[in-house]
């Protein structure tokens, strides 16, 4: 076979480092392990790419996706751990960086008829190296219920609620599960969701979130005090949205581990 020209190695002169450079939206198959059903299989959406030095004008896209198969027919958590250190060996790269997005389910019952229903959650694990250091970052999407507080003391009849989605996201000094989690940030809410409801459970589930009304200022230092007192989480970002039943904006806080302050947008 004649040796054909490598465009990408070839110098570029405008001496303008790129930060990542990869593939993006990349569907590969996965298994997990599950807390409650010792494992579970889906779909991840991937993410990978590596720092390019500013002397080269491209990197080798096909690298990446030849470390992506080179795992076999579905991943694993262990084989998502290894790509980035495989990244910084095929592509002579400093710093390297791979993300799995992914659904995942878990049978959860009503609280009253005990009706078992699936409901799903995003998971994002971000894998990050540099030289001999690794990142770990895992995150979680978990939906919710909110009650509003104000709305509650001010009416005579009822209170607006609406759905809520809570992105956390750890570094962790031992492995948690991925349920365990879900249930931190579903315990700081008015109300966690089910997917299977029939009218006893809908009767217990506003009643519930009734009686347990909480800002989205609330609901985020809720979850961050209960990831502090963790102790195998050992940094964490807590970011609620409440998508608003009677406004036409989204009220929104974030907490950070160490930050000074947390932002937030409801009054």
């Amino acid at each position: 076979m004649p040796t054909l020209k490598d465009t990408q190695n070839e110098r570029d002169d405008r001496r303008l480092p790129i930060d990542r450079v990869g593939v993006k939206n990349v569907r590969f198959p996965l298994r997990i392990r599950d807390r409650d059903q010792a494992q579970q299989h889906t779909v991840a959406v991937v993410t990978m790419a590596v720092d390019l030095p500013h002397q080269y004008k491209g990197t080798h896209m096909s690298r990446f996706v030849e470390v992506l198969h080179a795992h076999g027919r579905e991943l694993t958590v262990a084989s998502i751990a290894a790509m980035p250190r495989e990244l910084l060996s095929r592509l002579n790269a400093r710093k390297a960086h791979v993300e799995m997005r992914f659904p995942y389910f878990r049978a959860k019952r009503a609280p009253i008829t005990k009706s078992e229903g699936l409901l799903d959650y995003g998971v994002i694990f971000e894998v990050n190296a540099e030289g001999e250091d690794i990142d770990y970052v895992v995150t979680v999407e978990v939906p919710v219920t909110t009650l509003c507080p104000c709305s509650k003391a001010i009416s005579e009849r009822g209170a607006h609620n609406q759905r809520g989605l809570v992105t956390f996201s750890v570094r962790f000094r031992q492995p948690i599960w991925i349920e365990d989690l879900i249930e931190l940030v579903e315990s700081s809410a008015s109300s966690e969701l089910y997917s299977v409801l029939k009218r006893p459970d809908e009767k217990y589930v506003t009643e519930a979130a009734y009686d347990n009304p909480v800002f989205v200022e609330d609901l985020v230092r809720s979850v961050a005090q209960k990831a502090k007192n963790h102790k195998k989480i050992k940094w964490f970002r807590v970011e609620a949205e409440n998508y608003e039943s009677i406004h036409n904006h989204n009220a929104w806080a974030v907490i950070e581990s160490g930050s000074k302050t947390s932002e937030s947008g409801e009054d």
